[in-house]
């Protein structure tokens, strides 16, 4: 069996920059599972296909699966810049709602926790639901979290680096909406998992982040 990671946590918390590092420092597989979903937005608009339409949204959910069960590494498809432009997240968080795409897309991820590819001697995965829904008995449960106002600036300045304007003032409304809904949606809602370790990046240095996520996977784990 592999040792199996799941950092969970809000939009621009830092789980995804930390989930990376952590795989990095380890030698483990990573798989972003947001992007799962950003990816199958993009095979759906691809395909000329509605997100409001449930039958379409599966259908590309299901075109990015075996997209990925024949690549040699998930972050080959799911690492594209493209997947970050708006138009694919407001796609995103409209079929990540529909019960049969998560199914599609749970089964990916936890058959790639389960084995991850070789020579891989783990896994570790991050988003919204990994340690309550994807790997309720995963080795170590990490929920990252920080201040909306931090996140907020975080996410201000990666739009704007990237050329798009954007105010504070919507990011954070905007991240406020996404938060709320992703908390109260009825299908593996966003939760902190009862038996995972908080950590506050707030004041944190990428740095500093690693450093304590990994002596908490070493008092759980022997790696």
């Amino acid at each position: 069996m592999s040792i199996v990671i799941a950092i969970d946590g809000p939009a621009a918390s830092g789980k995804g920059t930390l989930a990376r590092a952590i795989a990095q420092e380890l030698g483990f597989a990573h798989m972003d599972t947001g992007a799962l979903y950003r990816a199958s937005a993009y095979e759906l608009i691809k395909a000329g296909m509605s997100a409001r339409d449930k039958t379409d949204a599966l259908k590309a959910a299901q075109i990015l699966v075996k997209k990925i069960k024949a690549a040699d590494m998930p972050d080959d498809i799911l690492g594209k810049p493209s997947l970050r432009e708006d138009r694919i997240g407001q796609k995103a968080s409209i079929i990540a709602a529909y019960p049969k795409v998560r199914e599609a897309l749970n089964i990916l991820q936890q058959d790639f926790a389960a084995s991850p590819p070789r020579p891989y001697k783990g896994a570790v995965l991050d988003g919204r639901d990994i340690g309550t829904v994807i790997c309720p008995d995963a080795d170590v449960k990490i929920f990252v979290t920080a201040d909306d106002e931090v996140r907020a600036q975080r996410r201000t300045k990666e739009l704007q680096s990237r050329g798009l304007d954007v105010t504070y003032e919507a990011v954070l409304k905007d991240m406020r909406e996404r938060d709320a809904r992703d908390t109260a949606r009825t299908a593996a809602p966003m939760k902190q998992a009862p038996d995972a370790y908080v950590l506050d990046t707030s004041a944190l240095t990428q740095a500093e982040m690693l450093s304590q996520a990994l002596e908490i996977i070493r008092e759980k784990v022997q790696i």
